[in-house]
């Protein structure tokens, strides 16, 4: 939400004037006004307005003018007292609750609930009893009080901002949740936030006047305005003018709370609704993890929840790459390949799943592992980059800002030489006039652009393996080549193992040596980029290879593979290609398929793997 654009209508303008000349008058009370509070001028006992008193005097001769502004200094006060209470404890518990989730969330909750059933005058009440005419400690619980409400509203905004790719993104990176809170997700709920605060401010200034009316806040001689409107309401018969003034300050301060507050609201962005609370994925494995492979992947079998049941997505997975080496990962969209990356950072969506197999990384089995290891190893260990780079920047922050956060995270050093770090690292990837687009906002990028800096972000930490999730769909061609390049270039450079997730055989052949070929949660076939487009052994890659553009004839229809992908809940029970392969035969339903390896490295998920040829037997149409 844009603040500015909530104050171009007159009567928001017309609030922010008057409270600001109010806040003025107040502070400055000692130099402004023209008399101390309790001087009393008897010749002139309750008077109206005059070149003397403009606003007239009190039963007491006191000037009423005074009285105002320096009355508005303890009930001001004890406005902020009560709303700063509102924020510190509204905002910080709606966070936990929203950021965190699980048990925190539901003790939150739970303690909110609880409060929410307090009466809050009665209560107020009982403190001032206990305490006695203590201001601060009654505004302070009218604060207690009253954050409930602020907590609901905070919590809401982060479950549905914690969603954000951008979001996912700063936790691939390794940025600990306390950065991600504070730096990316408060920013963008504070339009809530303020609005809330402004019409608890009117509700607050509403109670302390009330207290000040019946004798219950600060006591005479010292002002305030609740304590002015009592002592008019005392001589109404004799000078009903002397309850104008009060009232009318109070009535309008009251009434600019609220249109600031509408004003916001109105000028502020939908909220999504809240999701489901995220499960922590549990898993273990007898399996070791491969010698010399920088990660080794043992029958992972992923689930998410569909309406309400655990499916399985990812299926008996199982995936080696070795330091230095750039893998392919293939299939259709739906068939299970960004669960898969998402799986091997512990970044699954909601309610999602590792059930089964082992990931391990240089060693040490990632699956089952607490958040806080997996933090650890985010962005220093695997890095992601993602297919939709706008949507993973926060939109903000600078671009500077966010790359230097992940320097200061993963390298340290003072303000200068994390500048100096990010500068260098947006220079790596290409990116032309590093200082000033340390200066730009992600909407000032375009998409290359946007992806050049998520290359740097990841880069950051100094990963080991990198993985690319389609980082170059949303590209046109020649942007397309030109991040490709910059791929070969950064692995060559600094050694890195790369996955490629794609759909683009070119792609793949252009920056891979070897491949996996995925298909409904299974792998159908892994080889040599060269085997697999010299001898494809599964009709699902012949299928694939045959729909490549590339090798369309001229005149001729592009062919494509008939049907689609399966929904997880609808797999067969056997091959989960064969509803869609022309080489089907009733033994390919019968019971699940196993990998066969027909030849050293090159293994296939097909019992007619020996009729497959390359282009003859496609399941294309």
């Amino acid at each position: 939400m844009r603040p500015l654009r909530a104050f171009r209508r007159p009567l928001s303008v017309a609030a922010v004037a008057y409270l600001g000349i109010v806040l003025v008058a107040v502070i400055f009370a000692p130099l402004l006004a023209p008399y101390d509070a309790t001087d009393g001028d008897l010749d002139h006992v309750l008077s109206g307005p005059s070149a003397l008193h403009p606003l007239g005097t009190d039963n007491l001769g006191r000037d009423v003018l005074s009285r105002l502004m320096y009355g508005g200094r303890v009930s001001l006060s004890g406005v902020a007292e009560a709303v700063l209470t509102v924020l510190v404890l509204g905002v910080l518990s709606g966070l936990l609750a929203g950021f965190l989730g699980g048990w925190v969330d539901r003790v939150i909750m739970w303690l909110v609930d609880v409060v929410l059933a307090v009466p809050v005058i009665v209560t107020l009440l009982v403190v001032l009893a206990v305490v006695g005419s203590n201001e601060t400690a009654a505004m302070i619980a009218l604060g207690v009080l009253g954050s409930p409400l602020l907590t609901r509203v905070v919590r809401g905004s982060t479950l549905a901002v914690r969603q954000e790719l951008f979001i996912t993104a700063a936790r691939v990176s390794g940025l600990p949740n306390r950065s991600i809170a504070l730096q990316h997700i408060l920013p963008r709920i504070a339009g809530p936030i303020i609005v809330q605060a402004s019409i608890f401010a009117g509700a607050a200034l509403l109670t302390e006047t009330s207290l000040g009316y019946l004798g219950l806040g600060t006591q005479p001689p010292t002002p305030t305005w609740g304590g002015m409107v009592a002592d008019a309401s005392t001589v109404i018969d004799q000078q009903p003018w002397l309850l104008v003034p009060a009232g009318v300050v109070i009535g309008l301060s009251i009434l600019s709370f609220g249109l600031i507050g509408d004003a916001l609201r109105d000028a502020g962005a939908r909220q999504a609704p809240p999701r489901r609370r995220k499960v922590v994925a549990v898993a273990s494995s007898e399996a070791k993890p491969e010698p010399g492979a920088l990660l080794s992947v043992h029958d992972l079998t992923v689930t998410l929840p569909r309406s309400e049941v655990d499916t399985v997505v990812v299926e008996g997975l199982d995936l080696r790459i070795e330091p230095g080496e750039v893998v392919g990962l293939v299939g259709e969209s739906g068939c299970g390949k960004s669960i898969t990356g998402r799986a091997l950072l512990g970044l699954l969506p909601e309610g999602g799943q590792v059930t089964r197999g082992a990931i391990h990384f240089e060693g040490r089995n990632l699956a089952g592992r607490r958040r806080s290891e997996l933090r650890g190893l985010r962005g220093s260990g695997i890095a992601l980059i993602s297919q939709e780079p706008l949507s993973c920047l926060d939109p903000v922050c600078t671009v500077g800002r966010q790359v230097d956060e992940l320097v200061r995270r993963h390298e340290g050093g003072n303000r200068k030489q994390v500048r100096a770090r990010t500068i260098e690292l947006l220079g790596d990837v290409n990116l032309p006039d590093p200082e000033r687009t340390v200066r730009r906002y992600p909407h000032e990028l375009s998409g290359g652009m946007a992806q050049r800096v998520l290359i740097a972000m990841a880069l950051a930490g100094r990963p080991k393996l990198l993985i690319a999730d389609e980082p170059t769909t949303a590209l046109d061609v020649t942007v397309q080549a030109e991040i490709l390049e910059l791929l070969r270039k950064l692995r060559a450079e600094t050694g890195m193992a790369v996955l490629l997730i794609s759909h683009d055989w070119g792609v793949v052949a252009d920056l891979c040596q070897r491949a996996y070929v995925m298909y409904a949660g299974h792998v159908v076939e892994s080889a040599s980029v060269d085997e697999l487009f010299d001898g494809p052994l599964h009709p699902y890659t012949a299928g694939l290879l045959g729909c490549a553009p590339r090798r369309a004839r001229p005149g001729r229809r592009l062919p494509a593979i008939p049907g689609t992908v399966p929904d997880p809940r609808t797999w067969p029970a056997g091959c989960h290609f064969a509803p869609r392969c022309p080489m089907a035969t009733e033994a390919c339903a019968a019971a699940a398929i196993p990998l066969f390896e027909p030849a050293t490295g090159h293994e296939t998920r097909c019992i007619h793997h020996t009729q497959v040829k390359g282009g003859e037997n496609a399941a294309v149409a």
